[in-house]
């Protein structure tokens, strides 16, 4: 059985009707996340107080750090930029579905099944950071920085813009940084690095760590340092493992 041989204009055409179903979705998981701004914004800004579950579980003591709106638009574009994040996050799976039926039918089997497992693998990890980044590094910045006073006159109140740009800064970063397995399965696929050359760059891997770490972090504390730069190290020492070998 023959397949249709499509030409350039209808892959064009292929792949507008790809990014209007794409962004149709967004735009819906959006307005959902918007229409929930209760919800929404429960879930969000729950670190910043010690009935976090994080903070319940760590035994922390009681405290509340104070969100004041500064802007006439502010709390608004909050809002809508909230909701954006949140409606690209539910919508990614199906984003990742739709550009991968897009691309699959100009793959072979053998890299439709790579493609397939970098795609799962790479979305994982994504979450991954992302929920690392909710569930412990971001309280720890928030009641470290939020609570933290050079003088008992001086009281701390955190600006909602200040808060959210943090929060998606940092989730952003941290689902990026924990592509590292990926990014170094592929690179080795690719015959660029290999399981030596990873050992060998230990000591400058684990230094560039730290930078990183510093940079997530606002804070400068070593507790908190140490808790962002634990995970990337392991998912160094876990690229060595999943890299080839030098032949």
């Amino acid at each position: 059985m023959s397949e249709q041989v499509m030409t350039f204009w209808d892959h064009l055409d292929e792949l507008r009707s790809v990014i209007i179903r794409i962004l149709v979705i967004t735009v819906v998981a959006a307005a959902v996340a918007f229409c929930l701004k209760e919800e929404l914004f429960a879930v969000v800004l729950a670190p910043h107080t010690s009935e976090f579950i994080t903070y319940r579980l760590m035994g922390v003591e009681p405290f509340s750090i104070h969100l004041m709106n500064t802007g006439l638009t502010e709390q608004f574009m909050v809002h809508l930029k909230t909701a954006m994040y949140a409606g690209v996050l539910v919508a990614s799976p199906y984003i990742i579905w739709q550009l991968f039926r897009f691309i699959s039918p100009a793959l072979y089997d053998n890299e439709r099944r790579y493609a397939t497992l970098l795609c799962t693998s790479g979305y994982l990890m994504f979450m991954l950071g992302t929920a690392l980044n909710y569930f412990l590094i971001f309280p720890l910045t928030v009641k470290f920085l939020g609570t933290y006073q050079v003088s008992p006159d001086v009281a701390n109140m955190l600006t909602l813009q200040s808060y959210m740009d943090t929060l998606l800064m940092m989730c952003l970063v941290m689902g990026i940084v924990f592509e590292l397995p990926v990014v170094s399965w592929i690179l080795g696929r690719m015959g660029l690095i290999n399981r030596q050359m990873m050992r060998s760059m230990r000591r400058h891997a684990v230094v560039a760590i730290l930078v990183v770490a510093a940079i997530i972090t606002p804070t400068t504390d070593a507790f908190t340092l140490f808790v962002v730069a634990l995970p990337i190290w392991l998912l160094y020492e876990v690229s060595i493992l999943i890299v080839k070998v030098k032949k």
